[in-house]
């Protein structure tokens, strides 16, 4: 699952793969804006079958945070 979601975040955030790691701050380390935050939830909700609610998003800081919510919803 968490090879899916660095592709994800890689292809949403226009990095590198090897770039995103679970380490990773999405707004800090890849420059993610809250538009392609927004994007990357809904592509996680469709890709993984899972509903993020809205205050789950301001918690997720980093791409381990995003990997271990989905875990906890699946």
């Amino acid at each position: 699952m968490m090879e899916k979601l660095i592709a994800m975040v890689a292809e949403q955030l226009g990095v590198s793969p090897a770039d995103v790691k679970p380490e990773s701050r999405l707004k800090e380390d890849l420059q993610a804006d809250s538009a392609s935050i927004m994007m990357l939830v809904m592509d996680v909700e469709s890709e993984f079958g899972i509903e993020v609610e809205d205050d789950a998003i301001e918690k997720v800081k980093t791409v381990g945070d995003m990997a271990a919510y989905i875990e906890a919803k699946m």
